[in-house]
């Protein structure tokens, strides 16, 4: 992996990120509102998964809205506690709609540790165009991005912010 844009320029793209409509109230939402309340708890409840998802990947609503409560509670808390990288995402993937790209996005959200999200965006912006996420992509792409916020004193929200704007800017349309 390796980024297709300039380190220097991490704070630049990330502060060209501007989401806009449903968008931009959702994710405020999710980080001014139910982030805290998930940190405090332990664990997500239905209805912040499902903000999680309007705001991430719609498509995948109708497959999350079918999950129950008690469920979704269960599993975020043991992935939220558990010590094991692997583990921690494949438990998140036992939810419904659940996979890879949003599993990390509430990673990336509410786990105490910085996690990047996984989506095809962001992988564009690192050179890194395989669709197919497995758990080795998932760990590169972690290590990856945690060095590059480390080595350029930002935080993981930011250098999202700018790997997913650099390539809605400049990835051509296929």
């Amino acid at each position: 992996m390796k980024l297709r844009f300039c380190k220097s320029k991490i704070d630049y793209w990330a502060d060209k990120y501007k989401p806009t409509g449903d968008k931009a109230l959702w994710e405020n939402e999710l980080i001014q509102e139910i982030k805290p309340r998930v940190r405090q708890l332990g664990h997500l409840e239905l209805k912040d998964l499902k903000t999680l998802v309007k705001w991430k990947s719609k498509r995948r609503y109708a497959l999350v809205k079918e999950n129950c409560d008690s469920d979704v509670r269960h599993i975020t808390k043991c992935a939220f506690l558990v010590n094991d990288e692997r583990a921690r995402i494949d438990i998140l993937t036992c939810m419904r709609g659940v996979a890879y790209p949003i599993a990390s996005a509430i990673l990336h959200l509410f786990h105490k540790d910085q996690y990047p999200i996984l989506d095809a965006r962001a992988m564009w912006s690192v050179k890194e165009e395989d669709s197919y996420y497995s758990f080795s992509l998932w760990s590169d792409y972690v290590h990856f991005c945690r060095n590059i916020a480390h080595c350029n004193q930002v935080d993981m929200r930011t250098l999202d912010k700018a790997l997913w704007q650099f390539s809605n800017e400049n990835q051509p349309v296929s």
